[in-house]
């Protein structure tokens, strides 16, 4: 990831080449096409996606993956579905050598969405 501050996430998405752009421009559909009223930003030099004013999930490229954050229940919740997956605290990473798991990542955020709502 590109250590500059962007004021938007669609200046952070054309900082990078075509082919993340792609993945980019995937996840950020997928996020609003499951909930609409999702609320955009910029938050730790990378986009990220609140809810109510809360953190719903973040993602970051760098140069060989994408890093999925979405927050720490998130990911406690999908321990199993996630442990092909380099991970640590909070966050995932897909390479980008291999198809991006965009299935799992819709379920992470409903299941981010409903915690939310919830509260």
């Amino acid at each position: 990831m590109r250590m500059q501050n962007f004021n938007t996430i669609d200046e952070y998405i054309s900082s990078f080449p075509d082919d993340v752009q792609s993945v980019l421009r995937k996840l950020r559909k997928l996020i609003h096409s499951i909930e609409p009223d999702v609320k955009e930003d910029m938050s730790y030099k990378m986009p990220s996606f609140k809810l109510d004013k809360k953190p719903l999930v973040y993602f970051a490229a760098w140069k060989n993956h994408i890093s999925f954050y979405p927050t720490p229940n998130g990911m406690e919740e999908f321990e199993k579905d996630l442990a092909p997956y380099k991970s640590g605290k909070g966050t995932a990473q897909f390479t980008l050598n291999k198809p991006i798991p965009y299935e799992l990542i819709e379920k992470i955020v409903k299941f981010r969405t409903e915690e939310i709502n919830q509260k």
